[in-house]
């Protein structure tokens, strides 16, 4: 099967890989030179946060972006119930980037509209196979980071299609529940935390199966990044076209919680912001995410409930607990503003 598999990814190794140039800010342009490679990986046809994370990873020059992927929702959810999530993420992408008059200057690719069916088979998507396409180039020496703000089912299905990946690649992953030596789950919490809930046996394929280098920030950890909606209308909404977009997207939202009495007050989750703070903004020298906290825990297997149980035996991943929310959202507002200064 697994040669099968390695077939299918070689029918596909003409993905493109030529080199590009993302930066778009030109005041940085001299100074601030590519590090690292991205694959950027979220269900952007749901919460408006991972929109804002796509805009901040775009203008953010020391991390090369090698492809986006729109991927699913969990059926039914309450952002788009419908049967073609990934396909409408990707319209979400399109419609950021012409926004941003950056149409065409990314490649953009489908992910699964699907779960996976079971801990074995992969769900071939363009956004799986540019996953393997990339991880597995010969020409580059860059570290690659695919950073996931939804479920893992993209990277998932990328490592069934070829395990080798796993030495190529860093997954940061927004998602997964607390864990009880580290953090106080929130009240009313559901045990289930939303983005695991998505593709719960991708993340057993990732956690359990998989020997992926794993930097997770889990709930407890991406609930920290709260923008107020003052700053979201003084330092946003006042940028220009991208900054109007980004805002209206939080606005409609709350116009639409209203309707169901529901009061979610005056400030935000931009839940997936933390993929830039960890990748784009890591320290000049001895380079790491050198101003957000993390300790290193055996990867815990995660069950059908979608919840920890200890694994002993787990290899070493980061869990982030502490997040440096102002270098994130000051370089954010800073690049917002650079770049509408441009148009």
């Amino acid at each position: 099967m697994k040669s099968v598999f390695f077939n299918i990814v070689s029918l596909f190794a003409a993905v493109s890989v030529s080199a590009q140039n993302t930066a778009v800010i030109s005041e940085m342009d001299p100074f601030v030179k590519s590090r690292y490679r991205v694959i950027v990986d979220n269900d952007f046809g749901g919460d408006p946060d991972g929109l804002f994370q796509l805009v901040h990873q775009i203008l953010s020059p020391s991390t090369e972006i090698r492809g986006i992927i729109g991927s699913h929702l969990k059926p039914g959810d309450p952002f788009d119930s419908s049967t073609i999530t990934a396909e409408n993420a990707v319209k979400k992408v399109n419609e950021t980037l012409t926004i941003m008059n950056l149409k065409d200057k990314f490649k953009i690719y489908q992910g699964s509209n699907d779960q996976l069916k079971d801990l074995k088979t992969p769900q071939i998507s363009a956004g799986a196979k540019a996953i393997v396409a990339e991880a597995m180039r010969t020409d580059v020496k860059t570290p690659l980071f695919v950073v996931c703000g939804a479920g893992l089912t993209e990277i998932a299905s990328a490592y069934l299609l070829e395990p080798k990946i796993a030495e190529k690649v860093i997954v940061v992953w927004i998602g997964g529940p607390e864990y009880q030596d580290l953090a106080t789950p929130p009240p009313n919490f559901t045990p289930l935390e939303y983005n695991l809930g998505i593709d719960i046996k991708a993340g057993q394929v990732v956690f359990n199966q998989s020997d992926l280098k794993v930097w997770q920030i889990p709930r407890n950890a991406y609930r920290q990044a709260l923008m107020s909606y003052a700053e979201l209308m003084t330092r946003v909404k006042a940028e220009g076209k991208t900054g109007a977009y980004l805002s209206k997207k939080i606005e409609d939202l709350m116009e639409r919680t209203q309707k169901f009495n529901l009061q979610i007050g005056e400030t935000y989750i931009m839940g997936d912001s933390p993929l830039v703070l960890l990748t784009a903004l890591q320290s000049s020298f001895e380079a790491d995410p050198s101003s957000s906290q993390y300790v290193l825990k055996n990867a815990p297997k995660i069950n059908d409930n979608g919840t920890y149980e200890y694994n002993p035996n787990g290899r070493n991943i980061r869990i982030y607990n502490n997040l440096d929310i102002r270098l994130m959202f000051e370089d954010f507002y800073a690049k917002l503003k650079l770049f509408n200064s441009n148009k």
